[in-house]
């Protein structure tokens, strides 16, 4: 399956209940553009190897950031955010 990164950064949106769950997920109080900041930042600086397409879902883990976010590979939204442990690994 081939993922286009560059497509993904572009089309990627947010819903207003992803903000609360980035805040609540990552024990942050983000503002909304804090939290559009963060996530574009780990889109373009997680290399391709990185951005797995699994089912209906991206999943793009940047472990410098230890964040692993999950977009939507219909709609393009972001779903969730998650901290990667060794378990996400």
């Amino acid at each position: 399956m081939i993922v286009h990164k560059e497509e993904i950064i572009k089309k990627h949106c947010y819903t207003k209940l992803v903000y609360e769950r980035i805040n609540k997920k990552l024990k942050t109080n983000f503002s909304n553009d804090e939290s559009e900041t963060l996530i574009k930042k780990i889109l373009e600086e997680t290399t391709l190897e990185n951005y797995i397409k699994k089912g209906k879902n991206f999943y793009i883990s940047n472990k410098q950031h230890t964040i692993r976010v999950t977009i939507n590979s219909n709609t393009f939204r972001v779903i969730t955010v998650d901290r990667i442990t060794n378990k996400l690994i």
